[in-house]
């Protein structure tokens, strides 16, 4: 084995073409879904003038994405996951036409805007349970944890790269230039999906609602793995979020410069590419659990080292260092999550993992403001630090069947992988 085979585990893309059309899409997709992102509080702004309706934003995405989720988490156990992903991404098509027509023709309603951003979210609530069974389904049990990684890789190359292709394309030609080259990813995307093979659960089947999604919840809480996985990022993100804390770090510590405030932005997503870009050393990991937990740990460590932090390149050292442990937490705690749970429970497990993913951070972002507030902003982030730590090791204590999951090398049926 070669050692960028080594650093970067890519047997999914080499064993199943099915999972290498979706990969491409969904790399596509998650780099136009970003130019949306800022195009949208570009434009918002420029109506308003109004940091408190750039806010809104967020509300107006995370409702209907949670509550959407859950919903879509019990569809995606109840019908095929290919057709609601189809579906769904449809909808979020729409969505970003209608997005770019309101740009193009100097539509100035601010609540237009919020509408069209929360149907847009609702695609994606209902989708996003459906679309996480896919890896699973489609490739053997050993590649599953690369076949996430490799998405995650995408995603993090996004996050880093779309802001700023957003930029040029606002600067050029306006938003509704971003958002109709979203609308060509959309497409790509589409046509990924519309290639995989059926997906209907296998097992029995539930009607979706509100006690399939009851079920739900009690299927997890009954699954030791399943809790704690969960668990994990929920105490990591909600103890430790620091988005909320870099403005006022920035300004106490560092001179207030907004180019400083961007580099601690990039720094985690630097450590994150950097993490997936060597995911092939944790992919082949048979005990998941131990990493994903040493993972959530050293994430706690390298924004303790943050608060401390009185040199820029340290600081930046130590959000980096985060974010590379996050995104190895993200791995872990996806493979974990996927192949700890029966096709049949899979969309509302999913549905729950994506709404702690939602809002889990949200939270843990006002915890820290709320924290800096009474306190300091150093203090609010050594302290969530050093708590998200102390969570970590008492759960590594005390949930023995995380700690010691194997993952078994076994295949799935061949006609999953088509």
């Amino acid at each position: 084995m070669s050692l960028a085979d080594r650093l970067l585990d890519v047997r999914p893309l080499r064993s199943s073409a099915a999972f290498r059309r979706l990969w491409c899409g969904n790399a596509l997709s998650a780099l136009g879904g970003q130019l949306t992102v800022v195009a949208v509080l570009y434009q918002m702004w420029k109506l308003t003038s109004s940091p408190v309706a750039v806010g809104a934003i967020g509300l107006a995405q995370a409702a209907p994405m949670i509550l959407f989720g859950l919903l879509g988490g019990s569809l995606a156990d109840a019908l095929d996951r290919r057709l609601l992903v189809l579906l769904t991404t449809i909808v979020q098509l729409v969505s970003v036409g209608l997005l770019a027509v309101q740009a193009v023709v100097g539509a100035t309603s601010m609540w237009g805007l919020l509408g069209l951003a929360a149907l847009h979210a609702t695609g994606s609530g209902l989708g996003a349970p459906a679309r996480r069974t896919f890896v699973v389904r489609l490739l053997p049990a050993d590649q599953v944890s690369a076949g996430i990684a490799l998405t995650n890789l995408t995603f993090q190359a996004a996050m880093l790269l779309g802001p700023a292709v957003a930029g040029v394309l606002l600067a050029r030609w306006g938003a509704g230039a971003c958002y109709l080259l979203d609308a060509l990813t959309f497409a790509a995307a589409l046509y990924s999906v519309l290639r995989l093979p059926a997906m209907r659960p296998l097992g029995d089947t539930t009607r979706p609602g509100a006690r399939a999604i009851w079920e739900g919840w009690r299927f997890i809480a009954g699954r030791p793995v399943l809790r704690g996985a969960l668990l994990s990022d929920l105490l990591a993100t909600v103890t430790a979020m620091p988005l909320a804390l870099f403005p006022l770090i920035n300004s106490e510590r560092f001179g207030g410069r907004p180019e400083t405030l961007g580099l601690f932005m990039s720094a985690i997503a630097v450590g994150g590419i950097a993490a997936g870009a060597a995911s092939g050393m944790v992919t082949r990991a048979r005990r998941p659990g131990a990493v994903m937990l040493a993972a959530a740990g050293v994430w706690g460590l390298g924004l303790t080292g943050f608060g401390l932090a009185q040199p820029l390149w340290l600081a930046l050292g130590c959000l980096a260092m985060a974010g590379a442990a996050d995104t190895i937490s993200v791995i872990t705690r996806g493979a974990i999550v996927q192949l700890a749970t029966p096709d049949s429970h899979r969309g509302r497990v999913s549905a729950v993992d994506h709404i702690i993913g939602v809002s889990g951070p949200d939270i843990g972002n006002f915890r820290g403001g709320l924290v800096a507030a009474a306190t300091s902003a150093a203090f609010a982030a050594i302290s969530g630090g050093l708590l998200c730590v102390a969570c970590v090791i008492g759960l590594a204590l005390t949930s023995t069947p995380l700690r010691r999951l194997q993952i078994p090398a076994e295949a799935t049926p061949a006609a999953e992988k088509r």
